[in-house]
């Protein structure tokens, strides 16, 4: 990382998506759209600027087999600071991962502790695995060591079915989203499948990851409550492969993911029409590789997204959603640089120019 004293960006500011400003300053680390007087040392660099990427759904620390050590999550996170991903929800990790708080050089990371999920119930090593009875205890637990969420496994497959099915009963997701709502915390919950979806919506749930069993009928539920949906599409992408997998054993739940996967885009383009928020997750550091932000958000394009509402779901409106400001008036100077305006086609994205984390130009 180099620190250049004063740096002045110059072309177009984006600093939302209709707000659009010809230059900003970057001083002491910070964001100002007022030239300093008497800088010594000033380095310019020029271009399309956005507000550091969002990274809604993203596990530094993990991979498919659990806990990895600080060595490997130092790479995943540098690869998506590579893809210009400047800000992490980490939805779930088993890993302490707290000693990148004192990394200037690293992302900023949002923690939602370790995956609460059912005995027996979701990928081994992941999660705390429970009954019911514990629920309300381990996520208040989690509530405090996380960064303001708690992440639940909704559903999971179910082997005496042979499909997926819902993991809690309504009575203890209420006592226990109540509870991390007491806490503070927001509380988000892994769901493949629409038969989880009525019991976490009635419990008062805040967000849901994947949503690919979101109805006709729950869609409005579901905007009326304003709870938002990550979607990972380039996650929901290996649903085939992973239903051809289980297919000998697992038919029905084969079957299942097919047509979830057959439908996502339609999911998602209904849902974002409907006034549910959506927001940009990759699902990088379980089976897929980190930094595929940009990838995410050309598949919200597809959805049916325009360009500024994808890019928001990113970057603007992810960032507020989170808490997190943006290119404002004395804000960390978290940018990205690009070489043609990313409104025009998203895909600009994949070809970050400069990346600047807390005011310092990565190199």
């Amino acid at each position: 990382m180099s620190d250049a004293g004063v740096l002045h960006i110059r072309g177009r500011v984006l600093v939302g998506p209709e707000d659009v400003r010809d230059e900003l300053w970057v001083v002491g680390g910070r964001v100002t759209f007022d030239r300093p007087l008497g800088a010594a040392e000033i380095r310019t660099v020029e271009g399309w600027v956005m507000p550091g990427l969002v990274d809604a759904h993203c596990h530094v620390g993990l991979d498919a087999h659990g806990a990895v050590d600080e060595a490997t999550s130092e790479q995943q996170a540098l690869a998506d600071r590579a893809a210009g991903t400047l800000l992490i929800r980490d939805a779930g990790s088993a890993a302490d991962t707290r000693w990148v708080d004192d990394r200037e050089d690293l992302p900023r990371i949002i923690r939602a502790g370790r995956h609460i999920a059912r005995t027996r119930r979701y990928i081994r090593g992941y999660a705390h695995e429970i009954e019911p009875g514990d629920l309300a205890a381990y996520v208040r637990q989690e509530a405090r060591r996380g960064d303001g969420w708690v992440k639940l496994v909704g559903d999971w497959i179910d082997r005496e079915s042979g499909d997926l099915a819902a993991c809690w009963p309504g009575g203890a997701l209420k006592e226990a989203i109540a509870a991390a709502h007491e806490e503070g915390a927001r509380v988000t919950a892994h769901c493949f499948a629409a038969e989880s979806l009525p019991d976490l919506l009635a419990a008062g749930i805040d967000c849901v990851e994947h949503a690919t069993g979101l109805t006709e009928e729950l869609i409005p539920q579901f905007a009326e409550r304003g709870v938002a949906i990550v979607p990972t599409l380039v996650n929901i992408a290996t649903f085939p492969k992973l239903a051809d997998g289980g297919e000998a054993k697992f038919p029905a739940w084969s079957a299942h993911m097919r047509r979830l996967h057959e439908a996502r885009y339609r999911t998602v383009g209904a849902a974002h029409d409907a006034g549910i928020p959506v927001f940009v997750g990759t699902d990088a550091g379980g089976a897929l590789a980190h930094g595929l932000v940009a990838a995410e958000v050309a598949e919200l394009v597809k959805a049916g997204l325009s360009a500024n509402a994808a890019l928001s779901a990113a970057s603007w409106g992810a960032r507020e959603w989170l808490g997190r400001e943006g290119l404002t008036e004395g804000a960390s100077a978290d940018l990205v640089v690009f070489a043609e305006d990313p409104r025009a086609d998203v895909r600009v994205l994949a070809a970050p120019q400069r990346i600047v984390l807390r005011g310092k130009v990565v190199q």
